[in-house]
Parts: structure tokens; sequence; C-alpha cells
């Protein structure tokens, strides 16, 4: 399925369950609220998403004379792969992590941690960096980005018909049903199903595409060993300062973050184990062979 196709796919997901969670709780009226607001929040997360995204992680825009290692490499990279220079973002963080986000590649950011910075020597940044472009150049950062924000609104929106059911009751004429406990019912299963599905969308986008971008990253280097050597570093690293990110969220890195102590966190990974990535590119599991 080509990326193309999974967002429209995400945003027609988001499009009925609103609708469908509009004339659950209010009936008609609840319809024609649900189609609204879906047009609404489809507009919002197509040009808007990646702002979002970025703002969750308090990003901080740099500029060349502010990063001039990253920004050489990024520009040296771009060049290689035909795309335009993209925004760069900074995350307040000492642990090593990086993402893409952006619509398209004409409106694509890069950001990465302090923390990466300091970890990596100029091959693994490269390395690094040139997998994040590798996102941008296969045009799979909308459909990531999409996602995040459909999990997160399918969480947010199942909790607040939740509580609206509990304490209001259905609405609509279905009081009867609300009476009989049919709607704490149903409105109790949304809230603990929504974070698994919010979480099957991630891991339906998010493994295949790790693969290819560090296929892309690796070929436009010419170095895989240096990609190779950068994720195991980020690996080891990452679990001695781990990244708190949200489950909605977690997926756009490049190395899977800690995603918190919420019963559904660790259900599903949204990414491969990094020894498969790191053998796909050298042939064996890790860089030192052990």
């Amino acid at each position: 399925m080509g990326n193309t196709v999974k967002t429209a796919f995400l945003l027609t997901l988001l499009t009925l369950l609103l609708i469908w969670i509009g004339g659950h709780f209010e009936g008609r009226n609840g319809l024609i609220f649900g189609f609204l607001l879906a047009a609404g929040m489809n507009f919002f997360t197509y040009f808007y998403s990646d702002k979002l995204a970025l703002k969750m992680y308090r990003a901080q825009p740099v500029t060349r004379e502010q990063l001039p290692r990253a920004y050489e490499v990024v520009e040296r990279m771009t060049q290689r792969m035909g795309l335009p220079m993209p925004k760069m973002y900074i995350l307040p963080t000492q642990s090593p992590n990086a993402f893409a986000t952006g619509r398209n590649p004409k409106h694509a950011s890069v950001a990465m941690t302090e923390g990466i910075l300091q970890l990596l020597n100029d091959e693994e940044l490269e390395g690094v960096l040139a997998h994040e472009l590798g996102h941008v150049q296969n045009r799979d950062i909308l459909t990531s980005t999409i996602a995040a924000t459909l999990a997160g609104a399918i969480t947010l929106i199942a909790r607040m018909g939740y509580w609206a059911a509990l304490f209001g009751g259905y609405g609509g004429g279905r009081g009867e049903r609300s009476d009989r406990g049919g709607g704490g019912i149903s409105s109790l299963l949304m809230l603990f199903l929504a974070p698994v599905a919010a979480m099957l969308i991630q891991f339906a986008v998010s493994r295949s595409r790790e693969y290819e971008a560090d296929a892309t990253g690796a070929r436009t280097t010419g170095n895989p060993y240096a990609l190779a050597s950068a994720l195991e570093k980020i690996d080891a690293y990452s679990k001695r300062i781990p990244m708190v990110a949200s489950p909605s969220s977690a997926h756009l890195f490049i190395a899977q973050p800690l995603v918190g102590a919420s019963m559904f966190a660790n259900l599903f990974s949204t990414h491969p184990p990094m020894a498969k990535r790191i053998e796909r590119l050298i042939g064996r599991k890790s860089v030192s062979g052990i």
C-alpha cells in the first residue's frame, strides 16, 4: 500500500470514527457535529500535525550559525538525494534520538536531540541524518505524522466519550439504554480499546518504514557501517538516559523511546528490534561482531 493510499485511509478512518462517535452519543445531531469536527480535524492534521509533533517535544529551531556541523551534513545529503533543505530543530534532552516530520519534502523538518549530537561522530551523524532524510524521500513523513495525530485523537475522544457517558448519559433519546448500563460498558470498552487501536495504527505504518529508511540512508552515504554503529550507540545510551515520549508519537523517532507506564504503553513496539536493523545493514547483529 503506497503512502498516499495510507494517508487517505488514515484521514478517512478519522472521519468515520468521529461521525460514528457523534451518532453513538448524540444521534442525528451528533452525526452532523462529528462530520464537521472531522472536516476541521482533517484540515488541521494535514497542514499542522508536524508543528504539533515538534511542539510536543519542545523542539527549538536552529540556524546554520548555531549548528554548522549538522547543517553541513544535511546540505550534502539533500544534494545527493535531490531534496530541498528541511528546517532544522533541536530537542532539549540528553537522550539520543531524532525524527523527521512534515507533509512533503518542501515542508519537511528534521529534529535531533542534544544528546545525539554529543554521542555520535561525524560519520555516524551523517548516517542518522541520511536515515531521517530517507523518510522524507520515501514520503512517509506525512503518513507517520498523521498516524501520530490520529492515535492521539482516538485516545482523547474515547476518554471524553467515556466521561460524557458516565456523567451525562448518551443523549439523543438513548437514555433507556444508558440506564441499563449498556452505555457505561460500551464507553468503558472504548476507553480501554482506543489505545490498542492507536498502537495498531502505529504498528502498521512503522516497522517496514524504518527498514526502508535505513536502506535509503546507507545507500545515500555509501557507509552502512556508520549507520549501524550509530544505531548501536543510540540503542545503548537511550537505555541509560531514556527519552519519555507519548505512545501516539513514539513511532516518529529513529529509536524506540520510553512510552511511560500505561498498561498499553509497551503492548506493541513501534520499531523493529535494533539487532535486526543492524543485521540488515551489515550482515550481523552487532557492529563489534559479538
